[in-house]
């Protein structure tokens, strides 16, 4: 039988990050930030073997195809959409995020110049509508110097694979230790200055490595429960996830969160495999088709605004706000959020392709005429 477990963890990650966006009650959404983005990069690194370093131009055209084209082409998209969305107030220059920032619509210079950055750096998309891109980007970079520095370790070098993943796990922190401690030095010229892409290295690395040793890393649901109350610990301290930045505390916190949260939610997902049942078929559906949330949970949150404004009579232009309406945030329409963003993106996904599969067969009969 297939293992779903690794489908099944990302499709409770998602929901996680869907969640984080859709500003769930304080506690929770730091709960969900010390863990939802290391264990979709120890996820991919759990599948990265020797084999893809000894044939390195496979392993990056992969990654450029799973990543970098959809980054391209729906970066692209939102890119010209941005100004059409002021027509409906979808965006606007009343209402913006939590700290007050509002996005305006793009001259014909600074959309040209968004345009260079989606092709040159991964950047330059639109921040408002398309704030989950960073990861392709993250993931991407991460992965393939990952390969870089392992082929260099184990190739070049005669290092064993297990003693090169720890070095360069080992490295990642020593880097971040080392801007950190001179006056938290970014990486000129890198969006973000390639804060989460070193994180993204480490915890890549340590997909590697759980992988390595998988088979003698215990697993008990008592184990499962200490986790999560470490990680509700760690919620309580306000420590840190995968942020634009770092903090000395994360040079311990981010790591232990990252692989707890990653070991906590590996048990939850082998037991619910082991269940052949609706749940477990769902998140496998959800897990396989991440890629959808990460593109479209945002502009899916504006149908849950729409509804709210009516709920509460709110201007219309609450619309605009980013991630979704801030308005008595402490009520139960998070949830609401949560679902619909991760709903929509996947029932349009499943309507589009029910609409191929009925096609297909006349266009094969249109094609044995003709």
């Amino acid at each position: 039988m297939r293992n779903t477990s690794f489908s099944i963890a990302k499709g409770i990650a998602i929901i996680a990050m869907v969640a984080g966006h859709a500003e769930a009650p304080e506690l929770i959404t730091n709960f969900i930030y010390t863990w939802h983005m290391p264990l979709f990069f120890i996820t991919a690194g759990y599948f990265f073997t020797p084999r893809h370093a000894a044939d390195p131009w496979t392993f990056v055209s992969r990654r450029f195809k799973g990543l970098y084209l959809p980054f391209i082409t729906w970066s692209l998209v939102f890119l010209v959409l941005h100004n059409l969305w002021f027509q409906f107030d979808i965006l606007n220059e009343t209402y913006g995020n939590w700290t007050g920032g509002v996005t305006h619509p793009y001259s014909w210079k600074e959309a040209m110049t968004r345009l260079v950055m989606i092709f040159t750096s991964m950047s330059g998309y639109d921040e408002f509508m398309a704030g989950a891109f960073w990861f392709f980007r993250g993931l991407l970079v991460s992965s393939v110097l990952f390969m870089v520095l392992y082929r260099l370790l184990v190739a070049k070098n005669g290092i064993t694979p297990a003693r090169a993943t720890a070095l360069i796990c080992i490295g990642a922190v020593a880097f971040t230790a080392f801007r950190l401690f001179n006056g938290g030095i970014a990486v000129k010229g890198y969006p973000n200055g390639f804060w989460r892409e070193t994180w993204g290295i480490f915890f890549f690395g340590m997909g590697v490595i759980y992988r390595t040793y998988e088979p003698r890393i215990p697993r008990h649901w008592a184990l499962c429960l200490l986790y999560f109350g470490l990680l509700c610990g760690a919620a309580w301290l306000h420590l840190s996830g995968m942020n634009n930045g770092a903090k000395v505390r994360d040079l311990w916190s981010l790591p232990l969160t990252g692989c707890l949260g990653f070991l906590m939610v590996m048990y939850v997902s082998e037991v619910i495999a082991h269940k052949e049942n609706v749940l477990s078929r769902l998140l496998v559906f959800i897990g396989e088709n991440t890629l959808y949330v990460f593109i479209f949970h945002i502009i899916s949150f504006k149908l849950v605004s729409l509804a709210k404004i009516w709920w509460y009579g709110l201007d219309f232009c609450q619309i605009g706000c980013h991630m979704v309406i801030h308005y008595n945030h402490t009520d139960f329409f998070w949830v609401v959020y949560t679902v619909v963003g991760v709903a929509v993106p996947l029932v349009t996904l499943q309507g589009i392709r029910y609409l191929r599969r009925r096609r297909r067969p006349a266009v094969e009969a249109a094609t044995r005429l003709s």
